[in-house]
């Protein structure tokens, strides 16, 4: 085990510097995302009813939500379904290298993804929407587990998802599909309050409404709470929630996932 996590934790450091060193996919990764939240954070500038917040900070809450899951759901699942499709994952279980630490290198790789994220949105939003950094202990504790617990989850679900795609030229439009249809409902570009009931029911089976909310709860004061369906913050419900997600993502790695593509057998 103590190999395992050693290699991994090497192969991880490895992916990430060959990650850093193509352009256009960093990029995409970190500029996408900022852009998203200068652009919609200059134009929908207003106050959340009489909470006294803007829908800025509000936004800005759900973007580093969006980014957490963007360098891990999404980034992870597409890669992993490339490396299947190109033969990566085939060599790979043919050599010495214990099978956990490819995972263990996946998960470095997206937890320092996202942190690197979250770092950039975070400030962006202090430096230009008044975003304040959580003001006491108790604060950044919950951003932190909010934010373990949210790459965890969305880690595992990726690497679940990566055998869905039949190739790897598909793999990003299976994997971005659901990812944007839940940054619509789940309290991202518009406050989850003032969505239909049926789409908070929905949303609220995912993990990204939870980390949101989550999110909200360390950045943004406690008078946002008149703007909240359930007028709380439900840190215990977040957290059994997005626990839950990551037993579940477990489950569905050990049980979908393949080290050949489909044309191998």
């Amino acid at each position: 085990m103590t190999r395992a996590l050693s290699v991994g934790v090497s192969r991880g450091l490895l992916e990430t510097r060959m990650f850093l060193r193509e352009r256009d996919a960093v990029v995409f990764t970190f500029l996408l995302p900022v852009m998203l939240l200068a652009i919609f954070g200059s134009i929908f500038d207003y106050e959340l009813g009489e909470t006294g917040v803007s829908f800025r900070q509000y936004f800005t809450a759900g973007m580093i939500a969006t980014g957490i899951m963007s360098v891990t759901f999404v980034n992870l699942g597409v890669a992993i379904a490339v490396e299947r499709d190109d033969g990566t994952l085939k060599r790979l279980y043919g050599t010495p290298m214990p099978r956990a630490s490819y995972f263990v290198g996946k998960t470095v790789l997206a937890l320092i993804l996202a942190v690197l994220e979250t770092a950039v949105l975070l400030g962006v939003g202090i430096a230009l929407f008044g975003l304040e950094p959580p003001a006491d202990p108790g604060r950044w504790l919950t951003f932190a587990w909010v934010f373990v617990l949210g790459v965890a989850s969305c880690a595992l679900l990726g690497i679940a998802m990566s055998s869905l795609p039949r190739s790897g030229r598909s793999a990003s439009g299976v994997l971005n599909l659901p990812f944007l249809a839940l940054q619509f409902i789940s309290g991202v570009f518009f406050a989850f309050g003032q969505l239909p009931g049926w789409l908070q029911q929905i949303a609220a089976l995912f993990p990204l409404k939870w980390m949101c909310q989550g999110l909200r709860s360390a950045l943004l004061p406690d008078a946002l709470l008149a703007a909240e369906p359930a007028g709380a913050w439900e840190h215990g419900r977040i957290a059994l929630i997005l626990g839950a997600w990551c037993v579940a993502g477990l489950a569905l790695c050990a049980l979908t996932f393949r080290w050949k593509g489909k044309a191998d057998g």
